[in-house]
């Protein structure tokens, strides 16, 4: 565990930075949540591909994806907001975010040749950023205490 009443006021600021970008975090995954609710084929396209992202399953699908991204970008919202519990949320954001990536392994093969390397790129760094931003978070309200 680390002092911080002994590091440098940069030093001290990283943590904030840290909580910012948590908080950054928390509003990009509203932003998609939003705009899977509100256009559901258009983060379905890379997936399933045009002609399959109009289907009324897909969307509905789409639909249920942005539900759980907006309320991830939510909670980290309201954590960020009450100082507690913003590492919590952004790790279990990228935690659906490795399920994503897994999912999107399992079927490879099978996706759209044009998006399958950008979907499998986005959602295994959509899962590392997230991973590794929830352990500094947890550092830093560690340090805290």
């Amino acid at each position: 565990m680390f002092n911080t009443s002994r590091m440098s006021p940069v030093a001290r600021t990283d943590t904030s930075i840290v909580e910012q970008l948590g908080r950054g975090l928390g509003l990009l995954r509203c932003a998609i949540g939003i705009s899977a609710l509100l256009a559901p084929s258009i983060p379905a396209r890379p997936w399933v591909g045009q002609d399959e992202a109009n289907r009324i399953s897909v969307r509905l699908f789409a639909r249920t994806l942005g539900n759980r991204d907006l309320a991830l970008g939510l909670g980290a919202m309201f954590a960020s907001n009450t100082g507690r519990g913003l590492s919590s949320w952004v790790t279990l954001g990228a935690l659906a975010d490795t399920g994503d990536f897994l999912a999107t392994v399992a079927s490879f093969r099978k996706l759209p040749r044009w998006s399958r390397w950008l979907i499998l790129v986005l959602t295994l760094g959509a899962a590392l950023v997230g991973g590794g931003l929830g352990f500094l978070l947890a550092r830093s309200a560690e340090d805290k205490i």
